[in-house]
């Protein structure tokens, strides 16, 4: 059987070779490209090395995360992207689900969860976490196209400012924000968020992005 290629983005170089040897040792694996950042990773790029899996951190100096990730979407999209980064932060976890990323782990995960996130992306096409679970990635995905008729019904009770709220929700802007530009209060804001939790049956901020998503409320970058 042909061993999964993983390449490693990282700019922390001890960091990185630490994870590259942890991942050599998991059977049926190799690890073909360690890069600095995202232009390192593209130029070492070629049609005998492209990745199955890409290890990627966010925070880099010379194309970052972020970047690297719409890349990878539109030239490679059959890459599963693993998140791996110290950031825990809801905007972080949005954006990266937006540009494609298939799992988000943090950098303090240990040798085991980093083999089941791997085996994870090969088996089940993600990997999920209490940050951030299977449904909804599938959500994102678009495979709970079963689910489209009761999707529907949920975004037809919708009002106007509701729909408007989501798609600032979908934005990088803090809720305080979210409030100054639609020229209300935080109060009202967070009445907003919290009668779509309970209307939607969605417990997050990244629930709610995905749920504008998965029903083109939004759309994918």
């Amino acid at each position: 059987m042909e061993a999964i290629k993983v390449a490693v983005i990282d700019d922390h170089k001890l960091f990185r070779d630490g994870i590259a040897e942890l991942i050599r040792g998991f059977s049926g694996y190799e690890v073909v490209i360690e890069a600095d950042n995202g232009r390192d990773f593209i130029q070492q790029l070629t049609g005998a090395n492209l990745p199955d899996i890409v290890l990627l951190d966010i925070n880099m100096k010379i194309m970052d995360g972020f970047e690297t990730a719409q890349w990878i979407r539109q030239q490679h999209p059959g890459i599963k992207l693993l998140i791996l980064s110290m950031y825990e932060n809801e905007n972080a976890v949005i954006r990266m689900l937006r540009y494609g990323a298939r799992g988000y782990v943090l950098k303090d995960i240990r040798k085991r969860e980093l083999e089941q996130a791997l085996n994870s992306l090969v088996t089940k096409g993600y990997y999920y976490t209490e940050m951030i679970t299977g449904k909804l990635i599938h959500a994102l995905s678009g495979t709970e196209d079963h689910k489209a008729k009761n999707t529907q019904k949920e975004v037809s009770t919708l009002s106007t400012r509701e729909i408007e709220f989501l798609k600032l929700v979908c934005s990088e802007l803090s809720y305080k924000e979210i409030a100054q530009s639609m020229c209300l209060s935080i109060h009202t804001i967070d009445g907003y968020r919290d009668v779509l939790f309970t209307k939607l049956n969605i417990k997050s901020r990244v629930g709610l992005v995905l749920f504008a998503i998965r029903n083109k409320i939004v759309f994918i970058e």
